[in-house]
């Protein structure tokens, strides 16, 4: 089932409605900060490249 330009628009005013503008745009904040916090945090974890041995 794919949903289609009036059911998303629909869907969009019922959560304004339900919720308000302003605690979306809070929700929206959260959640970007909340990727942002991930990327760093993976990007830490990863594996440091290891020394190319010259000798050979």
């Amino acid at each position: 089932m794919r949903l289609g330009t009036t059911e998303i628009i629909l869907i969009i005013v019922l959560a304004l409605v339900l919720f308000g503008g302003s605690k979306i745009a809070g929700l929206g904040g959260a959640l970007g900060k909340s990727i942002k916090d991930f990327k760093t945090a993976v990007k830490e974890d990863e594996p440091k490249e290891a020394p190319k041995d010259e000798g050979k």
